[in-house]
């Protein structure tokens, strides 16, 4: 079996564009994948027709050597454009071997270690009141992991004011008020967005305590471990972390240092099943549970589903139940086939390959469009993180 073409589609979808990646063999068997850099896709289909140069006529079971050429194909290896590429190229591979195979994705990484893919989503509410009783709502439904809203600020009617101080006040608020109304059963997050400094975090955690939630996702950027080195040393508050990483090498002091204490990965950046596997396995060592970052689409679940299901050290799978951020996931006529809840667990696929279906004589007529993500700002007017 031989690549005969790679193509990638950055096409509007919802609220913002995905990039799906298509895999052809001479077989007829044919692999799909996703890139999760949103904002710059274009940057990524120009990476995926570099590679398509020279992947076209080779083996796509050689997955692991693949992975490799495609890293290491040039002098400035890494960085997010190349690795979103790889990533997407890497998980449709894995759908071709799983279909060539008859077999679905997970029983090539080593078999099932569940059942079920346990999942969280995110509550929002302008109220702790509100926050609850969709908490409550849910509760009631089979969940039991949550992350609740951030308050950005005291201007509700600036939508793009976010003032650190006030919002951590707010939120903190919020977060204890939450926590009284639904006990101590439910798993509670919040995500932050890298939106704050060290002094910051350290500032909401002490508001919060140490018992009011469960994990805090990504309060600062990751980009200097010794910044978190610091903020770990001024809480308990367990982090999460890791949606923002590219690579094993750029996880690997948060894992070897104790930084995080769930990993967020996602296997559209991380550079697909290839990286993923070698970063969960690193995570057994330091009794780390994966978290996978899943803000895309189907292809993208897909793909974690399979990973969460080969992964022993697994905790939750984010999903958004509703709303803007499904991204056509509940588009039937683009995904025919995709994942499905089932309350709230996504049983196993049974399928071989990934078992998602996309219709690309409707993908070629979702027309690409510039979308840029919001752009947060302070009340003296300078340019904050998103």
């Amino acid at each position: 079996m031989r690549i005969t073409e790679v193509t990638a589609y950055p096409v509007w979808v919802g609220r913002r564009n995905q990039c799906l990646v298509k895999v052809a063999t001479d077989e007829g068997i044919v692999g799909w994948g996703e890139a999760g850099l949103s904002g710059r896709e274009l940057a990524v289909e120009g990476m995926v027709r570099h590679f398509r140069e020279f992947l076209v006529g080779k083996d796509p079971l050689r997955r692991g050597a693949l992975w490799q050429e495609m890293y290491r194909s040039q002098y400035f290896e890494g960085g997010r454009v190349i690795t979103a590429a790889i990533s997407a190229i890497d998980i449709a591979l894995y759908d071709i071997a799983g279909k060539a195979a008859g077999l679905p994705v997970y029983e090539l990484l080593g078999g099932a270690q569940r059942e079920r893919v346990p999942c969280f989503t995110s509550v929002g509410g302008a109220t702790a009141e509100a926050v609850a009783v969709r908490i409550t709502e849910l509760t009631a439904l089979g969940w039991s992991a949550f992350r609740i809203p951030v308050i950005n600020s005291t201007s509700p009617e600036d939508e793009g004011l976010f003032e650190p101080r006030e919002s951590i006040t707010l939120t903190a608020s919020l977060a204890l008020a939450v926590r009284e109304a639904v006990g101590l059963a439910p798993t509670l997050g919040i995500d932050y967005h890298h939106r704050l400094s060290v002094a910051e975090t350290a500032s909401f955690c002490a508001r919060i305590g140490p018992a009011t939630i469960d994990f805090l996702e990504e309060p600062i950027r990751d980009e200097t471990p010794d910044a978190y080195a610091a903020l770990r040393a001024m809480t308990s508050v367990p982090f999460a972390i890791g949606e923002e990483m590219s690579s094993k090498w750029q996880i690997a002091p948060y894992l070897e240092r104790g930084l995080t204490n769930f990993c967020r990965l996602d296997i559209c950046n991380i550079g697909g099943f290839t990286e993923a596997m070698k970063v969960a396995g690193w995570a057994e060592t330091h009794y780390i549970d994966l978290m996978p970052h899943n803000p895309l689409g189907p292809v993208c679940t897909a793909a974690s589903i399979h990973l969460a299901a080969a992964t022993p050290n697994f905790a939750w799978l984010e999903v958004a139940l509703s709303g803007s951020n499904t991204l056509g996931h509940a588009d039937d006529d683009l995904f025919p086939v995709r994942p499905r809840l089932d309350g709230a667990t996504f049983p196993l696929p049974t399928a071989s390959g990934l078992g998602v279906e996309v219709n690309e004589e409707l993908v070629m007529e979702q027309a690409f469009r510039f979308w840029e993500a919001p752009r947060y700002h302070r009340r003296d007017g300078s340019l904050t993180n998103w």
